[in-house]
Protein backbone atom coordinates (compact mmCIF):
# COMPACT_ATOMS: atom_id res chain seq x y z
CA UNK A 1 0.00 0.00 0.00
CA UNK A 2 1.19 3.43 -0.97
CA UNK A 3 -0.96 6.18 1.30
CA UNK A 4 0.12 7.67 3.76
CA UNK A 5 -1.07 6.01 6.73
CA UNK A 6 -2.31 3.27 8.26
CA UNK A 7 0.40 0.29 8.42
CA UNK A 8 3.45 0.72 5.65
CA UNK A 9 5.20 -2.02 4.14
CA UNK A 10 9.01 -0.79 4.36
CA UNK A 11 11.06 -1.53 1.63
CA UNK A 12 13.66 -4.62 1.50
CA UNK A 13 17.52 -3.13 1.92
CA UNK A 14 20.21 -5.04 0.63
CA UNK A 15 21.59 -6.84 2.81
CA UNK A 16 25.46 -6.72 3.79
CA UNK A 17 27.78 -9.16 3.39
CA UNK A 18 28.30 -11.11 6.61
CA UNK A 19 31.92 -10.22 6.29
CA UNK A 20 31.80 -6.58 6.07
CA UNK A 21 29.28 -6.85 9.30
CA UNK A 22 31.56 -8.51 11.13
CA UNK A 23 34.21 -5.84 10.00
CA UNK A 24 32.03 -3.18 10.35
CA UNK A 25 30.88 -3.82 14.08
CA UNK A 26 34.73 -4.81 15.46
CA UNK A 27 35.72 -1.39 13.87
CA UNK A 28 35.61 2.10 16.04
CA UNK A 29 32.85 4.24 14.93
CA UNK A 30 33.99 7.53 14.09
CA UNK A 31 32.73 10.58 15.94
CA UNK A 32 29.97 12.74 14.40
CA UNK A 33 31.34 15.02 11.92
CA UNK A 34 30.18 17.78 14.18
CA UNK A 35 28.23 18.45 17.44
CA UNK A 36 24.63 18.80 15.99
CA UNK A 37 24.72 15.84 13.36
CA UNK A 38 21.08 14.80 13.19
CA UNK A 39 22.64 10.70 12.61
CA UNK A 40 24.95 8.60 14.56
CA UNK A 41 27.15 5.82 13.88
CA UNK A 42 25.20 2.64 13.71
CA UNK A 43 27.58 -0.99 14.39
CA UNK A 44 26.58 -1.79 10.70
CA UNK A 45 28.80 0.82 9.40
CA UNK A 46 26.11 3.27 8.40
CA UNK A 47 24.66 6.76 9.62
CA UNK A 48 21.45 5.82 11.07
CA UNK A 49 18.75 7.76 12.90
CA UNK A 50 15.16 6.42 14.77
CA UNK A 51 12.74 8.45 13.78
CA UNK A 52 8.88 7.35 15.30
CA UNK A 53 10.17 4.33 17.14
CA UNK A 54 12.22 2.74 13.80
CA UNK A 55 15.39 2.91 12.75
CA UNK A 56 16.41 4.52 9.27
CA UNK A 57 20.05 3.95 7.48
CA UNK A 58 21.81 6.93 5.42
CA UNK A 59 24.89 5.36 3.85
CA UNK A 60 28.07 4.61 4.84
CA UNK A 61 30.63 6.25 7.35
CA UNK A 62 32.80 7.30 4.65
CA UNK A 63 30.58 9.43 3.00
CA UNK A 64 28.42 11.56 5.98
CA UNK A 65 27.92 14.28 3.60
CA UNK A 66 25.83 12.02 1.16
CA UNK A 67 24.50 10.38 4.54
CA UNK A 68 23.45 14.31 5.55
CA UNK A 69 21.61 15.27 2.21
CA UNK A 70 19.54 11.90 2.18
CA UNK A 71 18.97 12.52 6.05
CA UNK A 72 17.42 16.04 4.60
CA UNK A 73 15.75 14.52 1.57
CA UNK A 74 13.77 12.31 3.60
CA UNK A 75 13.28 13.60 7.06
CA UNK A 76 9.65 15.50 5.72
CA UNK A 77 8.19 11.97 4.94
CA UNK A 78 9.69 9.94 7.97
CA UNK A 79 8.97 12.88 10.50
CA UNK A 80 5.03 12.24 9.22
CA UNK A 81 5.16 8.85 9.06
CA UNK A 82 5.10 8.36 5.11
CA UNK A 83 7.35 6.09 3.20
CA UNK A 84 10.11 8.46 1.47
CA UNK A 85 10.05 9.41 -1.98
CA UNK A 86 12.21 10.67 -4.30
CA UNK A 87 12.85 14.40 -5.30
CA UNK A 88 13.13 13.33 -9.33
CA UNK A 89 12.86 15.18 -12.13
CA UNK A 90 8.95 15.61 -12.27
CA UNK A 91 6.48 17.46 -11.02
CA UNK A 92 6.33 17.45 -7.22
CA UNK A 93 2.77 18.09 -5.54
CA UNK A 94 4.51 21.61 -4.08
CA UNK A 95 5.41 22.84 -7.19
CA UNK A 96 1.84 22.03 -8.77
CA UNK A 97 0.32 24.02 -5.65
CA UNK A 98 2.47 27.26 -6.17
CA UNK A 99 1.79 27.21 -9.94
CA UNK A 100 -1.91 26.91 -9.19
CA UNK A 101 -2.48 29.41 -6.80
CA UNK A 102 0.13 31.81 -9.12
CA UNK A 103 -2.56 31.13 -11.90
CA UNK A 104 -5.62 31.59 -9.32
CA UNK A 105 -3.66 35.09 -7.88
CA UNK A 106 -3.79 36.49 -11.63
CA UNK A 107 -7.75 35.93 -11.93
CA UNK A 108 -8.01 37.61 -8.65
CA UNK A 109 -6.13 40.81 -9.83
CA UNK A 110 -8.17 40.78 -13.06
CA UNK A 111 -11.58 40.62 -11.13
CA UNK A 112 -12.23 37.04 -12.78
CA UNK A 113 -11.79 35.33 -8.78
CA UNK A 114 -12.71 36.48 -5.48
CA UNK A 115 -10.42 36.45 -2.83
CA UNK A 116 -12.86 34.24 -1.09
CA UNK A 117 -12.36 31.44 -3.49
CA UNK A 118 -8.53 32.10 -4.09
CA UNK A 119 -8.61 31.74 0.06
CA UNK A 120 -10.08 28.07 -0.13
CA UNK A 121 -7.86 27.21 -2.75
CA UNK A 122 -5.04 28.45 -0.81
CA UNK A 123 -6.22 26.44 2.23
CA UNK A 124 -6.77 22.94 0.20
CA UNK A 125 -3.32 23.68 -1.65
CA UNK A 126 -1.64 23.82 2.37
CA UNK A 127 -3.05 20.27 3.45
CA UNK A 128 -1.99 18.98 0.36
CA UNK A 129 1.37 19.51 0.79
CA UNK A 130 1.38 18.62 4.65
CA UNK A 131 -0.25 15.16 4.03
CA UNK A 132 2.07 14.23 0.93
CA UNK A 133 5.11 16.16 1.30
CA UNK A 134 6.90 18.65 -0.66
CA UNK A 135 8.66 16.49 -3.21
CA UNK A 136 5.92 13.46 -3.72
CA UNK A 137 5.47 13.06 -7.59
CA UNK A 138 2.51 13.84 -8.88
CA UNK A 139 2.75 10.57 -11.60
CA UNK A 140 3.48 8.94 -8.74
CA UNK A 141 0.45 9.28 -6.42
CA UNK A 142 -2.11 5.97 -6.99
CA UNK A 143 -5.51 5.55 -6.09
CA UNK A 144 -4.95 4.17 -2.69
CA UNK A 145 -3.31 7.37 -1.91
CA UNK A 146 -6.06 8.95 -2.60
CA UNK A 147 -8.54 6.69 -0.66
CA UNK A 148 -6.18 6.73 2.60
CA UNK A 149 -6.63 11.04 2.33
CA UNK A 150 -10.25 10.38 1.53
CA UNK A 151 -10.36 8.71 5.20
CA UNK A 152 -8.25 11.75 6.92
CA UNK A 153 -9.88 13.79 5.16
CA UNK A 154 -13.27 12.57 6.74
CA UNK A 155 -11.83 12.29 9.96
CA UNK A 156 -13.01 15.98 10.80
CA UNK A 157 -15.34 16.99 7.87
CA UNK A 158 -19.36 16.33 7.37
CA UNK A 159 -20.31 15.22 4.01
CA UNK A 160 -21.08 18.47 2.73
CA UNK A 161 -17.42 19.83 3.30
CA UNK A 162 -16.16 16.71 2.51
CA UNK A 163 -17.55 16.48 -0.98
CA UNK A 164 -16.38 20.16 -1.17
CA UNK A 165 -12.78 19.16 -0.20
CA UNK A 166 -12.74 16.46 -2.76
CA UNK A 167 -13.87 18.89 -5.27
CA UNK A 168 -11.08 21.59 -4.90
CA UNK A 169 -8.40 18.90 -4.91
CA UNK A 170 -9.41 17.65 -8.09
CA UNK A 171 -9.61 20.91 -10.05
CA UNK A 172 -5.54 21.20 -8.93
CA UNK A 173 -5.06 18.17 -10.26
CA UNK A 174 -6.96 18.64 -13.34
CA UNK A 175 -4.84 21.54 -13.63
CA UNK A 176 -1.78 20.24 -14.09
CA UNK A 177 -3.10 17.53 -17.02
CA UNK A 178 -4.88 20.71 -18.51
CA UNK A 179 -1.30 22.69 -18.44
CA UNK A 180 0.42 20.05 -19.51
CA UNK A 181 2.54 19.70 -16.87
CA UNK A 182 1.55 15.92 -17.14
CA UNK A 183 0.60 13.58 -20.01
CA UNK A 184 -2.13 11.39 -18.29
CA UNK A 185 -4.97 12.20 -16.11
CA UNK A 186 -4.25 11.01 -12.25
CA UNK A 187 -5.97 7.96 -10.86
CA UNK A 188 -7.96 8.61 -8.21
CA UNK A 189 -9.84 5.39 -8.00
CA UNK A 190 -13.26 4.42 -7.39
CA UNK A 191 -13.41 5.49 -3.91
CA UNK A 192 -11.99 9.16 -4.07
CA UNK A 193 -15.51 10.57 -4.96
CA UNK A 194 -18.18 13.03 -2.93
CA UNK A 195 -20.84 11.60 -0.44
CA UNK A 196 -23.85 10.24 -2.43
CA UNK A 197 -27.07 12.37 -2.25
CA UNK A 198 -28.34 9.57 -0.08
CA UNK A 199 -25.60 10.20 2.45
CA UNK A 200 -26.15 13.79 2.53
CA UNK A 201 -29.68 13.93 3.04
CA UNK A 202 -28.78 11.30 5.75
CA UNK A 203 -26.44 14.16 7.18
CA UNK A 204 -29.05 16.67 7.31
CA UNK A 205 -32.02 14.70 8.86
CA UNK A 206 -29.53 13.58 11.74
CA UNK A 207 -28.56 17.52 11.65
CA UNK A 208 -32.05 19.54 12.04
CA UNK A 209 -32.73 22.28 10.59
CA UNK A 210 -30.51 24.93 10.12
CA UNK A 211 -32.59 27.81 11.36
CA UNK A 212 -33.15 30.06 14.10
CA UNK A 213 -36.94 31.28 15.51
CA UNK A 214 -38.12 34.90 15.57
CA UNK A 215 -37.90 34.53 18.93
CA UNK A 216 -34.68 33.63 19.85
CA UNK A 217 -33.21 36.37 17.07
CA UNK A 218 -34.95 38.73 19.08
CA UNK A 219 -33.73 38.32 22.50
CA UNK A 220 -29.94 38.48 20.52
CA UNK A 221 -30.55 41.45 19.05
CA UNK A 222 -31.71 42.65 22.85
CA UNK A 223 -28.43 40.95 24.17
CA UNK A 224 -26.42 41.97 21.31
CA UNK A 225 -23.31 44.85 21.66
CA UNK A 226 -22.12 46.51 18.41
CA UNK A 227 -21.04 45.84 16.18
CA UNK A 228 -22.50 42.37 16.35
CA UNK A 229 -25.95 43.46 16.20
CA UNK A 230 -25.40 45.33 13.38
CA UNK A 231 -24.15 42.63 12.08
CA UNK A 232 -27.45 40.37 13.15
CA UNK A 233 -29.57 42.65 11.44
CA UNK A 234 -27.77 42.49 8.33
CA UNK A 235 -27.77 39.15 8.41
CA UNK A 236 -31.32 38.57 8.92
CA UNK A 237 -33.01 41.72 7.01
CA UNK A 238 -30.25 41.06 3.74
CA UNK A 239 -29.13 37.66 4.23
CA UNK A 240 -25.22 38.82 4.67
CA UNK A 241 -22.90 35.97 6.17
CA UNK A 242 -19.79 36.48 8.11
CA UNK A 243 -17.47 36.91 4.73
CA UNK A 244 -20.25 39.69 3.95
CA UNK A 245 -20.23 41.43 7.26
CA UNK A 246 -16.07 41.45 7.30
CA UNK A 247 -15.92 42.94 4.04
CA UNK A 248 -18.44 45.25 3.80
CA UNK A 249 -17.48 48.60 2.53
CA UNK A 250 -19.38 51.89 4.15
CA UNK A 251 -19.75 53.14 0.48
CA UNK A 252 -21.92 50.34 -0.31
CA UNK A 253 -24.56 51.62 2.30
CA UNK A 254 -26.93 55.03 1.98
CA UNK A 255 -28.36 54.84 5.39
CA UNK A 256 -30.35 58.22 4.23
CA UNK A 257 -32.37 56.31 1.99
CA UNK A 258 -32.32 52.89 3.73
CA UNK A 259 -30.55 50.88 0.98
CA UNK A 260 -27.54 48.26 0.74
CA UNK A 261 -25.54 48.02 -3.12
CA UNK A 262 -23.26 45.26 -2.72
CA UNK A 263 -21.91 42.34 -4.64
CA UNK A 264 -21.92 39.04 -3.03
CA UNK A 265 -18.05 38.72 -2.22
CA UNK A 266 -18.18 34.72 -2.51
CA UNK A 267 -20.15 35.19 -6.49
CA UNK A 268 -19.37 39.08 -7.46
CA UNK A 269 -23.06 38.93 -8.48
CA UNK A 270 -24.53 42.51 -7.49
CA UNK A 271 -27.52 42.54 -4.71
CA UNK A 272 -29.68 45.43 -3.62
CA UNK A 273 -31.09 45.77 -0.57
CA UNK A 274 -33.76 47.48 1.61
CA UNK A 275 -32.27 48.34 5.54
CA UNK A 276 -35.32 48.55 8.04
CA UNK A 277 -35.25 51.03 10.33
CA UNK A 278 -34.02 49.19 13.13
CA UNK A 279 -31.15 48.23 11.16
CA UNK A 280 -30.40 51.96 9.56
CA UNK A 281 -30.17 52.81 13.35
CA UNK A 282 -27.55 49.77 14.31
CA UNK A 283 -25.49 50.69 11.25
CA UNK A 284 -24.98 54.16 12.58
CA UNK A 285 -24.28 53.14 16.16
CA UNK A 286 -21.75 50.81 14.57
CA UNK A 287 -20.05 53.60 12.95
CA UNK A 288 -19.69 55.70 15.69
CA UNK A 289 -18.06 53.03 17.86
CA UNK A 290 -16.01 51.97 14.89
CA UNK A 291 -12.20 51.93 15.98
CA UNK A 292 -9.62 53.45 13.83
CA UNK A 293 -8.51 51.34 10.89
CA UNK A 294 -4.74 50.55 11.40
CA UNK A 295 -3.84 51.24 7.60
CA UNK A 296 -5.01 53.45 4.99
CA UNK A 297 -6.56 50.89 2.85
CA UNK A 298 -8.91 49.52 5.03
CA UNK A 299 -10.43 53.31 5.51
CA UNK A 300 -13.77 52.49 3.76
CA UNK A 301 -14.11 48.80 5.73
CA UNK A 302 -17.39 48.94 7.72
CA UNK A 303 -16.33 46.73 10.40
CA UNK A 304 -12.86 46.53 12.14
CA UNK A 305 -11.68 44.34 15.26
CA UNK A 306 -10.90 46.37 17.73
CA UNK A 307 -6.75 46.58 16.86
CA UNK A 308 -8.38 48.26 13.41
CA UNK A 309 -7.90 45.68 11.15
CA UNK A 310 -9.89 44.26 8.65
CA UNK A 311 -12.43 41.32 11.01
CA UNK A 312 -11.59 37.64 10.39
CA UNK A 313 -14.74 36.08 9.76
CA UNK A 314 -13.78 32.77 11.40
CA UNK A 315 -12.51 33.98 14.44
CA UNK A 316 -13.41 37.75 15.01
CA UNK A 317 -17.25 37.75 15.24
CA UNK A 318 -18.27 36.48 18.90
CA UNK A 319 -21.76 35.47 17.88
CA UNK A 320 -20.80 31.86 19.38
CA UNK A 321 -20.46 33.46 22.33
CA UNK A 322 -23.28 35.15 22.32
CA UNK A 323 -25.38 32.43 21.62
CA UNK A 324 -24.02 29.85 23.73
CA UNK A 325 -24.49 32.65 26.45
CA UNK A 326 -28.54 32.70 25.61
CA UNK A 327 -28.57 29.01 25.74
CA UNK A 328 -29.38 28.94 21.59
CA UNK A 329 -26.26 27.54 20.48
CA UNK A 330 -26.67 23.88 18.72
CA UNK A 331 -23.93 22.52 16.68
CA UNK A 332 -24.14 23.78 13.04
CA UNK A 333 -25.16 26.42 13.60
CA UNK A 334 -23.99 29.84 13.22
CA UNK A 335 -24.10 33.74 11.96
CA UNK A 336 -24.39 32.27 8.56
CA UNK A 337 -27.51 30.62 9.28
CA UNK A 338 -29.05 33.82 9.50
CA UNK A 339 -28.95 33.51 5.57
CA UNK A 340 -31.09 29.88 6.33
CA UNK A 341 -33.48 32.38 8.24
CA UNK A 342 -33.98 34.71 5.15
CA UNK A 343 -34.49 32.61 2.28
CA UNK A 344 -36.58 30.53 4.25
CA UNK A 345 -39.11 33.23 5.78
CA UNK A 346 -38.44 35.25 2.28
CA UNK A 347 -39.66 32.50 0.46
CA UNK A 348 -42.98 32.92 2.16
CA UNK A 349 -43.37 36.21 -0.20
CA UNK A 350 -43.94 34.01 -2.90
CA UNK A 351 -41.36 36.22 -5.21
CA UNK A 352 -38.71 34.00 -4.97
CA UNK A 353 -36.93 36.44 -7.97
CA UNK A 354 -36.71 38.34 -5.41
CA UNK A 355 -35.33 37.10 -2.62
CA UNK A 356 -32.91 34.84 -5.11
CA UNK A 357 -32.04 38.71 -5.89
CA UNK A 358 -31.20 39.42 -2.32
CA UNK A 359 -29.26 36.16 -1.14
CA UNK A 360 -27.27 36.72 -4.31
CA UNK A 361 -27.85 33.95 -6.21
CA UNK A 362 -27.77 33.34 -9.96
CA UNK A 363 -30.46 30.42 -11.39
CA UNK A 364 -28.30 30.40 -14.73
CA UNK A 365 -31.82 29.91 -17.17
CA UNK A 366 -32.53 32.01 -19.69
CA UNK A 367 -34.93 34.36 -17.47
CA UNK A 368 -31.96 35.14 -15.27
CA UNK A 369 -29.89 36.18 -18.48
CA UNK A 370 -32.32 38.55 -20.17
CA UNK A 371 -33.95 40.19 -16.64
CA UNK A 372 -32.07 43.47 -16.16
CA UNK A 373 -33.44 44.56 -12.68
CA UNK A 374 -36.23 43.94 -10.37
CA UNK A 375 -38.01 46.46 -9.00
CA UNK A 376 -37.81 48.46 -5.61
CA UNK A 377 -41.46 47.72 -4.76
CA UNK A 378 -40.85 43.85 -4.72
CA UNK A 379 -37.60 44.32 -2.82
CA UNK A 380 -39.35 46.05 -0.21
CA UNK A 381 -41.90 43.81 -0.30
CA UNK A 382 -40.01 40.81 0.50
CA UNK A 383 -38.21 42.35 3.65
CA UNK A 384 -40.62 43.84 4.84
CA UNK A 385 -42.14 40.20 4.93
CA UNK A 386 -39.56 38.90 6.88
CA UNK A 387 -39.56 41.77 9.46
CA UNK A 388 -43.72 41.19 9.79
CA UNK A 389 -42.54 38.14 10.95
CA UNK A 390 -39.54 39.03 13.37
CA UNK A 391 -41.34 41.91 14.73
CA UNK A 392 -44.83 41.59 14.21
CA UNK A 393 -47.54 39.10 14.88
CA UNK A 394 -45.94 36.18 13.08
CA UNK A 395 -42.92 36.93 14.93
CA UNK A 396 -44.24 36.47 18.54
CA UNK A 397 -44.50 32.14 17.50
Amino acid sequence: MTGTHGPQVQPFEEVEPMTHLTTATQATKPPKPYPDFPLFAHATGRWAKKVRGKLHYFGKWADWQAALQLWKDQEEDLRAGRTPRGKGPGLAVAELCNQFLTSKRRRVQTGELVQRTFDDYFGTCKRLVAYFGKHRQVVDLTAGDFDALRSHLAENRGPVALGNEINKIRVVFRFALDQGFIRDPVRYGQSFRKPGRKVLLQARNERGPKMFEAREIRRMLKAAKQPLKAMILLGVNCAFGPTDCSRLPQSALDLNGGWANYPRPKTGIMRRCPLWPETVAALREAIATRPAPKKEIDGDLLFLNQRGRPLNPNHDLPFRLLVQALGLHRNGLGLYTLRHVFETIGGDSRDQVAVDHIMGHSRGDMASVYRERISDARLRAVVEHVRNWLVGTEGTK
